[in-house]
This record gives structure tokens, sequence and C-alpha cells, in this order.
């Protein structure tokens, strides 16, 4: 992938070792250690993508990408020590569109990067689908008009059934839904006590995402309710 991807992290080992595993794969980087740099930066450089740290010594990285969102669209992913839901929201509220905690694995960082840079670029394209039609967050892309499912830049054959108890669950993120209210909405029949198909649905959907069972990223059991993606 040819991209300019903006790095901005106080620490010279982790920005050296983010830029290794980018420019592997065709990308041009920036390095900035602060936020006044970073902003002289965007303004000086077409930059396609951002990768900013919490914690840095000026302002920190959430002024830092509201200041950004200003002006400009592309895609940010921010990187944090801290593993509080709290600044994960914040970073979601104030424009960011991915979020990772340190440690991270390289590899995972360089596919939310593919993943990002792939909706930005092709999925805002005419006829690739309005922005309703797509759901974006954590490395999954969801394209209801195309019916493509991507996680972390790798494409996941989910049956229709699959498809549709995905985006739902998506579509209401945060919120708790009854196996009842999935199987009635996405099958269109009346749901019978002890019908475990959306259960089975979910298991497969999990396998295909690899999901471990017992403590899942996405798809959340809540015992007696129902299920939910975070």
């Amino acid at each position: 992938m040819q991209a300019n991807i903006l790095v901005v992290d106080d620490e010279p080992e982790i920005a050296d070792l983010v830029e290794v595993y980018l420019k592997s794969e065709g990308c041009t980087v920036f390095k900035c250690g602060n936020g006044t740099q970073a902003l002289a930066c965007v303004q000086q450089q077409p930059i396609d993508l951002a990768i900013l740290d919490v914690m840095l010594p000026d302002i920190s990285g959430f002024t830092l990408c509201s200041e950004i969102r200003k002006d400009h669209h592309f895609p940010v992913l921010m990187l944090t020590a801290k593993v509080g839901d709290m600044d994960k929201i914040t970073g979601l509220t104030i424009g960011a569109d991915d979020y990772m905690t340190k440690p991270f694995n390289p590899l995972e960082l360089v596919a939310r990067v593919k993943a990002q840079l792939r909706r930005y670029t092709r999925y805002n394209e005419p006829g690739k689908g309005s922005a309703g039609e797509i759901i974006d967050f954590n490395g999954l892309v969801i394209n209801r008009s195309t019916h493509e499912c991507w996680l972390y830049d790798r494409p996941l054959s989910l049956t229709p059934i699959e498809f549709d108890i995905l985006w739902m669950l998506c579509e209401n993120r945060g919120q708790v839904i009854s196996a009842e209210r999935l199987f009635e909405t996405v099958r269109g029949e009346k749901y019978l006590d002890r019908n475990n198909t959306v259960m089975v649905h979910i298991r497969r959907l999990r396998e295909k995402m690899g999901e471990p069972s017992r403590n899942p990223r996405f798809i959340k059991t809540v015992w007696g309710v129902g299920y939910k993606v975070d």
C-alpha cells in the first residue's frame, strides 16, 4: 500500500518500530515527537492517516486529534498505555477512527492501518455505498451495499444470516439485543422457546472472527439477556 502516514509518539523506539513495519508495506512515514511538530507536518504534507500517542510532552493526543479534525478528515488511530474505557470513549468521541493500547502487536497495527485506508479511499468511492451503509470500528468493516465484511484487513466469508446478525449488533453498538429480537428481525419468523438458532450463528461468527469463546472481543454474551457489541 502506498500512503503517507503520520506517526506521533515521544518514545523513539515505538515510532521507529512502527516506521519499520509501515515502510515494509510501502508507506512513507513522517515521525513527530510532539503535537506542535505534528500540526506543522499536517499543514505541509498530504497525510493519508495519522497514528497518535495519547501522552505527548506538549499537548495530549486527544487535543491533537481535535485540532486535526478541524480541517482534515483522514483516519486517525490513537495509541495509549491506558486500558480504561474512558480513554477509548474520549478518543472516539473527539474524532478518532480506531484505538489500540500499548503494548501492541505491530502486525495488528498494520492491519488496522490497511483497514482504515481501505475505508477512506475505497469505500468512499461512488457506487460503493453511502456512510449509512458502512460500519467501521476497531478493525472491523462491514459494507451492507456490497455485503463485504473485513476484520483487520482479512475478508470474512459470512452467510446472509451471519452477516445480518453482525450488522444488527454493530448497528446497535453498546446495546444488548435479545436472542428473540435477533431471530425475529433477521429471520422474519416468530421466535420459539428453546430455539438455539441464534446461539449457533453467534458461535460460528465468533469462530470466523477468531474470537475466543470465553472472552470474545467483539460479540459478547450478556447471560439471560442477549448479545451485544461494544
